[in-house]
């Protein structure tokens, strides 16, 4: 039986600290734009809100994260 890959990753935690914005947030900081922030620790990308540290932190695991992030730079998800 195959674990669930997700509940291994949400098993990681991640603290303030390991967190980044956007160097496009902190050249803008009086902007209100909306920003995620991004963490990497122990194989685990975590993304959260830099508005509300509260809310739900989402993780991927190295793999998903660079799918991700090649569908981004090739234009899947452009508008």
């Amino acid at each position: 039986m195959i674990q669930d890959d997700k509940t291994e990753l949400r098993k990681i935690k991640f603290d303030d600290s390991d967190f980044k914005k956007s160097s496009h947030t902190l050249a803008y900081p009086y902007v209100p734009y909306c920003c995620v922030m991004v963490g990497k620790k122990d194989g685990t990308v975590a993304i959260r809100d830099s508005k509300d540290a509260s809310k739900t932190t989402l993780v991927f695991n190295e793999a998903e994260w660079i799918a991700f992030m090649k569908g981004v730079k090739s234009g899947e998800f452009d508008l």
